[in-house]
């Protein structure tokens, strides 16, 4: 016999799939309309009474709020399943009533007698206390506490925020763990905005029991007695019980989902359950022993029980007893003198930091204090970079160094000096972009950036230097402005093999055939961090890595094996990304070309074979070759042109190695990657 197979529907109408909570809903709205029978009036209550409990326990035994981020949509849906179930009972009382108790269900009838308990005076004083217990006191506290709530999440978002990013800039966060506390952030609040609207509904809940109640016990003598014929007695007392008892069923699942949204909203920033909490926190020895104390006292006034108090006294005194048995043994052993240190295991001598800035003492401020500028800083040094580069840079890791001066810093690239400068906080350093000392009072040093003079100058002579057209910069930015430098020199050694690795697994789903057919069957993840490495080297952006990993194939289709062709063909199809790098203010490419002669002792330069050529020239060709080249360049200098070296592709990579000794920042284009529709002018010639 075959198993059975159900529809895909009716298993998406299972109780948490995606049709079950449409079809509630829908069947919530219906009851509002639609007579019950009793049978699945009771069905109905018994259900609310259930879940109102299932609510209660998970708010009491949840570790934090953010644990039940579905609760106020839970309130919303189960004080609209109390509302249509209140509507259907009503339209039942008033309807059939006058058959007796059990008119509106059997559940009814029995909180009705359970609670009346032949008196319907007693009935309905205690039925107005629990109503009232739960709009005056839960309810309105609750909701009271989540409007204040909401509006401290609120406020102290932004501060949390900026406390989540300079943690990243630190290095204390990587990505993924911002992200997610952004995440949590976001996600707090949400929930405490929620819950602030959700409260209302709690207090809306009870408003409208009271009013069902009036118009249940109200209407219906009158319908009782008017339009069926009953006695007075005999109609106050049936409708008596069925109100109470309808009134009853509502509102004690509505004070248990009240006392549930006043536990969450309490529980606050406490982490761990609520009984955990309460014990934590109410279990102490001396609050304990006291409490006995009190007991005791009460037990010997005149005309007090004494058997309850003193059973509670004894209680009492017993815990504390015990509990500071615990504190006293937590106390010893914290008392303890601690073990001696393991050494760290050898491999954390292994570790080190790709970034890593050393401050002196004087300097701590910069990065940390109620504004901590160095932190923005890198911030921003690293949002520019990827937007820039294509390539985020490793956090920077930030920490004191006491041997260093106090006014020091040291920035370090894989545990190796790489720069170095003092800076004078509050002071600011005013620079002269003429390349003269600056005209005014402080003290003469040179920036640590560019070697250029400068004078760190109070900040009341902020305005003169900008009159005299100096560029002026706080001490936060002279240091970011320093690292900046030096990571755009270190770039290649900072793009590591997990870092390629990650930049292909984060390309998109669009991109991952051309990842799969490229590696590793064309080139390994190692030829690539090479040639990215090669054009960070030159300070090429490698954010268009698809177009780069289209150029490799290219180049493995046409048989290149060594570094030299494949960057090369890369580099033709960034044509458009080179010569819009290059143009000039006026929307020229400034080039100054290399002649035909210097082209020739370049290509005779070249030994060896294919694609493993070498450059051999003499040493007096290349002195000479280098002051041709500095002439032209300055003369274009002169002449407000930022002009880049242009020759042929055969020997460009041979140039750039030469030029980047002493022109680092000078950019060598062959002649094939100026875009065709690239606009040139030729401001000099390398003769």
């Amino acid at each position: 016999m075959g198993s059975l197979v159900l529809p895909a529907w009716l298993l998406r109408a299972r109780p948490g799939g995606d049709v079950a909570l449409g079809l509630g809903v829908v069947l919530l709205v219906a009851v509002l309309v639609v007579p019950l029978p009793t049978w699945m009036l009771d069905v109905g209550l018994a259900l609310s009474f259930t879940g109102a409990v299932l609510v209660l326990m998970v708010s009491l035994f949840m570790h934090r709020p953010l644990d039940f981020t579905s609760f106020p949509t839970v309130l919303l849906l189960t004080t609209l399943l109390r509302l249509a179930l209140n509507v259907a009972t009503t339209r039942a009382i008033l309807s059939h009533g006058h058959e007796g108790p059990t008119a509106a269900g059997q559940v009814v009838s029995a909180f009705g007698g359970f609670l009346m308990g032949g008196d319907v005076l007693v009935g309905l004083i205690v039925f107005a206390i629990l109503l009232l217990v739960n709009f005056v006191v839960v309810s309105k506290g609750s909701g009271r506490i989540a409007e204040v709530a909401a509006r401290f999440s609120l406020d102290a978002m932004p501060g949390k925020q900026m406390a989540i990013d300079a943690d990243l800039s630190s290095g204390l966060l990587n990505e993924d763990q911002a992200r997610l506390k952004r995440r949590e952030l976001e996600e707090e609040s949400g929930f405490y905005g929620a819950m602030d609207g959700a409260a209302k509904f709690v207090r809306g809940d009870a408003i409208a029991g009271l009013v069902t109640t009036l118009i249940n016990l109200l209407a219906g003598i009158a319908i009782g007695t008017i339009r069926q014929g009953l006695p007075f007695g005999e109609a106050v007392s049936t409708y008596s019980i069925l109100t109470v008892g309808d009134g009853l069923v509502g509102q004690i699942p509505a004070l248990l989902v009240s006392l549930a949204a006043g536990i969450v909203v309490t529980k606050g920033g406490v982490e761990g359950r609520a009984d955990q909490a309460l014990a934590l926190q109410l279990g102490g020895s001396k609050p304990l022993g006291l409490a006995a104390g009190a007991a005791a006292v009460m037990a010997l006034l005149p005309g007090m029980p004494a058997i309850p108090f003193l059973a509670l006294a004894g209680a009492a005194a017993w815990g504390a007893v015990l509990q500071d048995r615990a504190d006293k043994g937590r106390k010893a052993v914290a008392e303890a003198p601690p073990p001696p240190p393991a050494d760290p295991p050898a491999s954390d001598a292994l570790r080190m930091d790709l970034l890593r800035l050393e401050l002196g003492y004087g300097l701590l401020s910069l990065a940390a204090g109620e504004a901590p500028r160095l932190t923005e800083q890198i911030r921003t040094l690293r949002k520019t970079t990827a937007q820039e580069l294509g390539f985020v840079l490793p956090s920077v890791r930030i920490q004191d160094n006491l041997q260093l001066p106090a006014d020091t810093y040291v920035i370090r690239v894989k545990e190796i000096e790489a720069g170095r400068g003092a800076l004078k906080p509050p002071l600011h350093l005013a620079i002269d972009p003429s390349g003269n000392p600056p005209a005014l009072p402080g003290e003469r040093v040179q920036e640590p950036t560019f070697g250029l003079p400068a004078a760190w100058i109070e900040e009341f002579r902020r305005e003169e230097a900008l009159a005299l057209g100096c560029t002026v910069v706080d001490a936060a930015g002279v240091l970011a402005t320093h690292l900046t430098e030096v990571t755009r020199e270190n770039m290649p050694e900072l793009l590591s093999f997990s870092e390629t690795q990650k930049l292909l697994d984060e390309l998109g789903p669009e991109h991952k055939r051309l990842v799969s057919d490229l590696v590793p069957a064309q080139a390994s993840i190692g030829t690539v961090q090479r040639l990215l490495q090669a054009l960070l080297a030159e300070r090429v952006s490698i954010r268009d890595l698809p177009t780069i990993l289209e150029g490799m194939q290219e180049a493995a289709a046409a048989g290149a094996r060594s570094l030299s062709p494949i960057l090369a063909t890369v580099r033709m199809r960034l044509a458009r990304q080179l010569s819009d790098a290059a143009r000039g203010p006026q929307g020229y490419v400034p080039i100054v070309a290399l002649s035909s002669e210097w082209e020739q002792a370049f290509a005779e330069s070249l030994v060896g074979p294919g694609e493993e050529k070498q450059l051999a020239m003499a040493p007096s060709k290349l002195a000479a070759f280098m002051g041709a080249l500095r002439g032209a360049f300055d003369a274009a200098s002169a002449a407000g042109e930022p002009a880049v070296l242009v020759c042929s592709g055969t020997i460009r990579a041979h140039v750039r190695a030469v030029v980047e000794r002493f022109r680092p920042a000078t950019m060598v284009l062959a002649h094939t990657e100026i875009h065709a529709r690239a606009r040139i002018r030729t401001v000099g010639n390398v003769a």
